[in-house]
């Protein structure tokens, strides 16, 4: 063995551990980033009300939901006065007017759907890499691109029919029993492939988000290393290499965002009006 590597000690990290990472990660991304788009979407609403049915995009910091905006005025969180002057104006009134626990209003619900979306797309991610990474190499720069790609459809895929139920059962205020008739009757009219509507507007701006960030993520990784004289990535080497790639696929992807989010509004305010 070489004497340079014989003191190093490859440890695997099971999928079980992968997904309890996620899932860790997950849940705390969504308590740092949730505050702001609750901030964003209560500015959004003082400024431009929204009239029942209509539908808003909420993002906990792991994926999109649409929301359906409710009746009763005053009584849902988004709908609360609050004669904000600006963003900063906007978290302070909150925090002192309606206490800090208004600052993650409407997360519980969508992390139903997110957490296990998030711990299915980064085990399935790794699992794919080490699988293929034994199969063809080290260096094989493609990986990356085709693990994201492959995660992340199927992510999409199992949470997407979930997701329909959610927005359905808030848009509309149905018990258990009445979601199942409802289900029950679309299978029947449209098929299975009915619960999968949301499916295309997703996986367009996803999939290329996903290929972009993996490849990118990996490559300033290892440059960063090589740089650093590091045989393994640091905490701030993952951090640094997350940010930048994720900020630039998020660029580049904006338009995608953009047809993704319109696409499921019009969905879903078709869907909510039958």
């Amino acid at each position: 063995m070489d004497p340079e590597t014989e003191g190093l000690q490859i440890i695997k990290v099971t999928p079980l551990q992968q997904m309890l990472a996620s899932c860790t990660g997950a849940i705390l991304t969504s308590l740092m980033v949730t505050p702001l788009d609750v901030v964003k979407i209560r500015l959004q609403a003082q400024n431009n009300p929204f009239p029942k049915g209509k539908c808003f995009v909420y993002s906990n910091g792991l994926m999109d939901h649409l929301c359906v905006c409710e009746e009763e005025a005053n009584k849902v969180w988004y709908k609360k006065p609050g004669n904000f002057q600006g963003t900063l104006d906007a978290f302070l009134k909150i925090v002192r007017n309606e206490g800090i626990k208004s600052l993650w209003s409407g997360l519980p619900p969508t992390l139903v759907m997110a957490v296990p979306a998030t711990v299915i797309y980064f085990t399935c991610y790794d699992q794919l890499t080490a699988l293929l990474r034994s199969k063809l190499g080290e260096n094989e720069t493609r990986i990356p691109i085709v693990a994201g790609i492959v995660a992340r459809i199927g992510a999409v895929t199992v949470i997407s029919p979930l997701e329909l139920i959610r927005t359905k059962m808030q848009s509309k205020k149905f018990s258990y029993k009445e979601l199942h008739q409802f289900v029950s009757k679309k299978v029947s009219e449209d098929g299975w492939i009915s619960l999968w509507r949301g499916w295309a507007p997703t996986v367009l701006r996803d999939v290329p988000f996903s290929a972009m960030y993996w490849y990118n993520y990996e490559i300033l990784k290892k440059w960063f290393c090589e740089k650093s004289g590091l045989y393994e990535p640091t905490f701030m080497i993952n951090f640094t290499s997350g940010a930048l790639s994720g900020s630039f696929a998020a660029i580049v992807t904006l338009p995608f965002d953009v047809v993704k989010t319109q696409k499921q509004t019009q969905l879903w305010t078709y869907a909510s009006h039958k």
